[in-house]
């Protein structure tokens, strides 16, 4: 059998003062690219040769291109963004340039202090249907940006005026420590169960932002419990960790949408910290409104772990092991 040939490719980059971010300091995103795909990427001034098989070719120039467009956007580029964009193009066997037309642009939310693009398929998938869709249920494991993206979906939209007020839930579920007995007022035993919704926030916002916003009831963050009773009218509303909500609390929370309003919904089925023999509200939700009008499910997998590489590896390692104790069955 005649070896396939490797390709040759040349891009070309208009202004030479975005390169640094491109190439990276002493070429290593190029470096990466390399590594991953298994090329030769040559760079001299503004011009990248690309040589290597057909389908790895294609997909080196695709990343590069994607990543100029993030360069020319002074977004950051770096391991991670490198290796979103890379799972975004997988390079499948005799996949060339010809086989079809590229893969659509990848989803980006904008804030004011940072753009977020979508590292995975299924990140994208998300971030679309939280822009389209008034009820959106993200279910998969932790890592997978699923917090993350909808506090940025939020802040996008307080900011670009499509809300009034930005409303972040989780359900306080005690382990080993009774909240009674926690020193301090409510809010002091409260905020560490949400510590990762104020981190999510002071990234996009910065703290002091977060604060005033808080103050000026801009951005309410409680617990599940705050909202019974509530009609929440223009607000983008969170409800994480879901999988710890009962089946009436979730009935409780999605129910209280408002006109204007749209909600987000996470958690990780594999993470149920509920009391043995009681029903998970999120596992409960996505059976009864899985074909309802005006609700879209997402469904992350350990493939979209964003995390260190080991977190993922974790991740399946735990699955695997959940599997063969269960003899293969479906919990």
């Amino acid at each position: 059998m005649t070896p396939i040939a490797d390709r040759k490719i040349e891009l070309s980059f208009e202004d030479n003062r975005r390169l640094p971010v491109l190439y990276g300091q002493h070429n290593a995103n190029l470096v990466r690219i390399e590594r991953q795909l298994g090329v030769k990427l040559n760079a001299k001034g503004n011009v990248v040769s690309i040589a290597g098989p057909p389908h790895s070719a294609e997909t080196a120039r695709s990343v590069l291109t994607e990543l100029w467009r993030r360069a020319s956007s002074d977004e950051p580029i770096g391991p991670a963004e490198i290796d979103a964009a890379l799972r975004r193009r997988p390079a499948e066997e005799g996949a060339t340039a010809e086989s079809g037309p590229p893969a659509d642009e990848p989803p980006v939310i904008r804030t004011r202090r940072r753009s977020i693009a979508a590292r995975t398929a299924t990140q994208a998938t998300y971030m679309r249907a939280m822009e389209q869709t008034q009820l959106v249920i993200g279910a998969g494991p932790a890592g997978t940006g699923k917090t993350y993206l909808a506090v940025a979906q939020a802040v996008a939209a307080l900011q670009s005026g499509q809300v009034d007020r930005i409303i972040v839930s989780r359900p306080v579920v005690e382990a080993g420590e009774r909240l009674g007995f926690l020193p301090g007022d409510l809010r002091e035993k409260v905020d560490p169960y949400l510590r990762p919704i104020y981190d999510a926030l002071g990234d996009l916002l910065s703290p002091d932002q977060v604060e005033r916003r808080i103050e000026a009831g801009e951005i309410e963050i409680a617990p599940l419990a705050f909202m019974r009773g509530r009609t929440l009218a223009h607000c983008f509303v969170i409800l994480d960790e879901a999988q710890n909500t009962t089946v009436m609390q979730m009935k409780m929370a999605l129910t209280r949408l408002g006109e204007g309003s749209r909600m987000v919904v996470n958690g990780d089925p594999g993470q149920i910290d509920l009391p043995p023999g009681m029903r998970s509200g999120l596992i409960d939700a996505m059976e009864v409104l899985h074909d309802v009008e005006g609700v879209a499910m997402v469904r992350f997998t350990d493939a979209d772990v964003v995390r260190l590489p080991l977190v993922g590896r974790i991740v399946r390692a735990y699955a695997k092991a959940a599997e063969a104790k269960s003899g293969g069955k479906s919990q």
